[in-house]
């Protein structure tokens, strides 16, 4: 994506079978279990680099001994501090006893770090929360074993309001009300509930507070627990949680919006946010990496059993298309083929743009994650351009001359790599005239490939606010003369905020909102605005399953075309040279490329949830009162 949109996280979690001792004899090293983790985090980099987080613990240690271990950081390069500084740890205690290095025992009971169950977390700071109490994963402690907590999450909460209202009900002081805090009290109030009533249970046997403890840690239903806590949840999520005395899950919400995949064999219990994580990092088949279901947990008990329960009844799955398009890496199988989909979708469009002129055009793309698509769209290109030879000689293969079919034949579709970023560019001056100069030379152009006859096609992901757009790509690619540019997004346009995982929180902050508004005062219908703002405030206080996206009636007066074509006027700067023309995808298209990821409330206003449609009112509400808040 041209523009730097904050979205969501990475979970990585890893639970051991067998004893240590197993893999140091296989694999040569105790140590295995976090190697694994750094690669799981080091494969989901892509998913979150403002911080990243790491947990483990050791089954079955003396009273006294420490057996969980916790360490997150916020550094420039969180993941490789994270694990320096735990291999730092390591190398020192090893070599401060070199003859433990084959003693796996000493080292588990020594070393921390070393354990059977692991989480790992990275994560994209939103809305300004990048300190490092806001790093994933959230510990609560307790003296009670089973009663310790770990979460970390892939997630965003519409209500957290309410679900913080509910633990003060339940008298509770949480320390602030942010989603993972709520989400992580709520069930540990639910865990000390499960706790309380199994010790009761215990004691009515006869057994001792001290022979209770691993009774409790054997019989606690996390699937209840879990019930118990998600009642009134509304968002997208997948969650994981640790339970000091061994026991794990994975939640997924029931409309599966955040992904979740999972892996197990007699060695290991693995659960990742992108399947292509799991089979890179063990060497495993795409048929062998399970998805976790929507509405489901992925339970692993302390003895090694792993079912995944049904916790939250599934409704209609709405899986987030962005994790298609430009979220989750491309090495997976089929979002590879899907976003070549995307591109090849597109191309009618753009040669009706082109006037079927692919002789006089370049195909490029911008940034390296919109790769993909391009070579989607360069296919069905040449696939048109095959066609078109083909009917030229068929139409003359009577006067065709071996010269002739040769000039033919040699025609191709051109395409080079036109933008470079440099990545080490940073804007380090706050002045805004002399910031946006900055900007602008963001990226690095190739000179001498582009003639002044020369269309210059170029496919983005997406465009969200547009600034990078205007302020940069369209200056740079200017600056190669060409007759026409032609940015191509391989997603529709983003008309409405995001709640479930993605910083696009702000109504006026998207290009396409941008658009209408303007079409609305262009064509004296601005009334509409205050129409849509008291159907809004109407509805304010309702409970969400009541409301509606109010929202949608701006968008209803006008086609995408012209909701495009404002945007060419909104986003093109002064002084450009060339034509310009903004390509989105159509949302059929989005569906038909990615048939099962239909979650599209960021084009349609279709929210997966009820809790969506009060953050659109109450976004376009701050919009109209010009309140510069978020609406969740």
């Amino acid at each position: 994506m041209s523009d730097a949109v904050k979205h969501e996280c990475g979970i990585a979690l890893l639970r051991l079978k067998k004893p240590l001792e197993f893999y140091k004899q296989k694999y040569g090293s105790a140590f295995y279990g976090v190697q694994k983790m750094y690669l799981l985090m080091e494969k989901q980099h892509n998913r979150g680099q403002d911080g990243a987080g790491f947990a483990s613990i050791k089954f079955d240690v003396a009273p006294g001994e420490r057996y969980i271990s916790r360490i997150r950081s916020n550094d420039a390069q969180p993941i490789q501090d994270v694990f320096a500084q735990i291999n730092q740890r390591i190398s020192n205690d090893l070599a401060a006893h070199p003859d433990k290095a084959d003693d796996v025992a000493w080292q588990k009971a020594t070393i921390p770090y070393i354990g059977e169950l692991f989480l790992g977390h990275v994560r994209y700071g939103t809305f300004g929360k990048n300190s490092i109490e806001s790093v994933h994963p959230f510990l609560r402690q307790n003296n009670w074993m089973h009663r310790n907590l770990i979460v970390a999450g892939n997630f965003n909460m519409t209500n957290v309001k309410e679900l913080f209202a509910s633990l003060v009900e339940l008298g509770q002081h949480p320390k602030e009300m942010a989603d993972t805090v709520t989400v992580m009290e709520k069930i540990g109030h639910f865990l000390d509930d499960e706790v309380t009533d199994l010790y009761l249970e215990c004691k009515n046997e006869g057994l001792s507070k001290r022979e209770a403890s691993p009774v409790i840690a054997e019989r606690l239903n996390i699937q209840r627990i879990l019930k118990r806590a998600s009642k009134g949840w509304d968002g997208g999520y997948a969650m994981a949680g640790l339970f000091g005395h061994g026991d794990a899950f994975v939640l997924r919400d029931p409309a599966g919006i955040r992904p979740a995949f999972f892996y197990e064999d007699d060695e290991v219990v693995v659960v990742a946010s992108e399947r292509p994580v799991i089979q890179t990092v063990f060497n495993v088949a795409f048929e062998s990496v399970q998805e976790l279901q929507p509405g489901h947990a992925l339970i692993i008990k302390k003895n090694g059993t792993v079912t995944s329960e049904s916790i939250i009844p599934a409704v209609e799955k709405r899986a987030c298309s962005f994790e298609r398009i430009y979220f989750s890496r491309g090495s997976d199988a089929a979002i590879y083929q899907e976003r070549k989909a995307l591109g090849k979708l597109i191309l009618p469009d753009v040669l009706e743009s082109i006037q079927n002129d692919t002789d006089n055009t370049v195909f490029s793309y911008i940034p390296n994650t919109a790769e993909t698509s391009f070579f989607g769209m360069v296919e069905a290109a040449n696939d048109f351009l095959n066609q078109r030879k083909n009917q030229y000689i068929l139409d003359h293969q009577k006067t065709l001359t071996k010269e002739k079919l040769e000039e033919i034949l040699a025609v191709k579709i051109r395409t080079e790599k036109i933008a470079i970023k440099d990545a080490k560019l940073r804007t380090f001056i706050t002045e805004d005239s002399s910031r946006d100069d900055l900007v602008a030379h963001v990226y690095d152009v190739t000179y001498g490939v582009i003639q002044p006859s020369d269309n210059l096609v170029i496919i983005d992901d997406s465009i969200v606010r547009g600034t990078t757009l205007k302020n940069s790509i369209l200056r740079m690619m200017d600056r190669l003369n060409p007759k026409k540019i032609v940015v191509v997004s391989s997603a529709p346009q983003i008309r409405y905020p995001d709640c479930y995982g993605i910083d696009m929180a702000k109504l006026e902050g998207l290009v396409a909102f941008q658009a209408a508004i303007a079409l609305l005062k262009e064509r004296g219908q601005y009334d509409l605005v205050d129409t849509v703002y008291q159907q809004c405030k109407a509805q304010e206080g309702k409970p969400d399953a009541e409301m509606i996206n109010h929202v949608k009636s701006i968008y209803s007066l006008f086609s995408d075309k012209e909701i495009s074509k404002k945007i060419v006027e909104l986003l093109k700067p002064e002084g450009i040279h060339a034509e310009v023309d903004i390509i989105f995808q159509s949302v059929d298209n989005l569906h038909k490329a990615c048939p099962a990821h239909v979650g599209d409330w960021y084009f349609t206003g279709d929210y997966p949830t009820p809790g969506g449609n009060r953050v659109v009112n109450k976004a376009f509400m701050n919009f109209y009162e010009g309140k510069d808040a978020r609406a969740y």
